[in-house]
């Protein structure tokens, strides 16, 4: 995706990756490197895997992203102390000289993934540069603008695409090529490999030829409102005019997209059943959950489907009814929208049939892990929500007309580990 410009001084400036000195663990001081990773903040499925990361490692990087305490203030104020002591105690420690970061993923089946991590200049929306394509949330972004405030720092990247297959890519290519800077498997069995670029010459490469491309953001756009928000509080130039991304070219890694389901806390699956009687077509399927998830596919093929879990079966919920859709969808947005499965769950179902706040912890939850939701659900007595997975296609062509897509409509992955390297902005 080129963006070209009739003059220097109109050119639009696209992507601006900075080297940054990153903060890395000492690995004699750690248990291990993956005992001190996470997955990012929101993937984490609490309290279980919250209680087992921290369990793994007194330096787990959970204790900075996912601070517990009683107060939002506090918490903040905990990571902040946390953060400072492990650099007092050497813990972590910054890298000696600025540098681009790439970045290795290899999963157990030997796919790999390449990308480079680096200090992103937070671009304005009428740039173009990048392009969202989900809704946030106003008090997640809040929460997360205070713990960044609060301990100055990026602790995690965000993942951004971008399609070149060009110079980049081909710096990218050499250095992992070279001598790892670290290497660590994490329990998943993934394999994580990270080298510091610093050559004057690769460098100027990268930066020369990412001015001439724009990103959609895959996975972040909580973390990339908070760095628009802490950007316009602070003066500029300064260090928070850039935030921390992990930048992957699609045209050599594509990437995988998943779905992100929901969990309705206080509404029992017979509730949600018959609310929903006369508006869908429900089929109870009692299957296990890959057979379940294989009739969720081909039932989302054809239209509007969705799969409850919760009561011990699954409920495969399709054919809405069109009068509903016609009173409920907003129009005034791309077909393509109005017809997006997470479009429907949001202004059909939570809105008008369960009357779930979509934006109320107390309420609903958003969750990554499919058995873990369903898991959950029947353990609380809530129902599990499962969506089938928006083709990439679709994502991008709606960011590229400026359509953003409900909130956690997708997943793409494989995201970034947390705790690799983080972005302090004093240092």
């Amino acid at each position: 995706m080129n963006i070209a410009g009739h003059s220097e001084a109109m050119a639009p400036r696209g992507l601006e990756l900075t080297p940054f000195r990153g903060l890395r663990y000492d690995p004699e001081r750690v248990g291990s490197l993956a005992s001190v990773t996470s997955p990012p903040y929101d993937v984490v499925v609490r309290p279980d895997g919250l209680h087992h990361l921290q369990d793994a490692d007194p330096y787990n990087i959970v204790r900075l992203i996912l601070p517990q305490a009683d107060t939002p203030d506090i918490r903040n104020e905990q990571a902040a102390d946390t953060l400072r002591r492990w650099l007092a105690e050497g813990v972590l420690a910054p890298d000696p000289d600025p540098a681009l970061y790439v970045y290795e993923q290899q999963d157990v089946d030997g796919l790999v993934q390449r990308g480079v991590i680096g200090a992103l200049r937070v671009s304005e929306p009428e740039e173009g540069v990048v392009l969202p394509h989900e809704d946030v949330m106003t008090p997640v972004v809040a929460d997360r603008a205070a713990l960044m405030r609060t301990t100055r720092a990026n602790l995690e990247p965000l993942l951004l695409t971008y399609r070149g297959d060009g110079p980049t890519s081909d710096v990218v290519e050499r250095t992992a090529k070279l001598p790892a800077l670290l290497t660590t498997t994490t329990e998943d069995g993934v394999r994580h490999r990270l080298w510091a670029l610093t050559d004057r010459s690769e460098l100027a490469l990268v930066r020369a030829d990412l001015a001439h491309h724009q990103a959609l953001i895959a996975d972040g756009h909580h973390r990339w409102a908070t760095y628009r928000l802490l950007r316009a509080e602070h003066p500029s130039p300064g260090p928070w005019d850039l935030g921390l991304v992990l930048l992957v070219d699609t045209a050599r890694y594509p990437l995988r997209v998943r779905a992100i389901h929901r969990l309705l806390h206080g509404l029992p699956v017979a509730d949600a059943l018959a609310a929903v009687e006369g508006l869908f077509r429900v089929r109870r399927l009692e299957v296990p959950l890959a057979e379940a998830l294989a009739e969720l596919a081909e039932a989302a093929a054809e239209g509007n489907a969705f799969l409850l879990a919760g009561d011990g079966a699954f409920h495969l919920l399709d054919h809405p009814d069109p009068a509903l859709l016609a009173r409920t969808v907003p129009a005034g947005h791309p077909a393509a929208w109005r017809s997006l499965d997470a479009t429907v769950l949001h202004a059909a179902l939570l809105e008008h049939v369960w009357h779930i706040p979509e934006d109320s912890p107390a309420h609903i939850a958003y969750i990554h892990d499919t058995e873990a939701t369903v898991a959950k659900a029947e353990r609380d007595g809530g129902t599990a929500v499962l969506l089938h997975p928006v083709r990439e296609e679709v994502v991008r062509e709606l960011a590229r007309q400026g359509v953003t897509m409900p909130r956690k409509s997708t997943s793409f992955g494989p995201k970034p580990a947390s705790g690799l390297v983080l972005r302090v902005v004093d240092i």
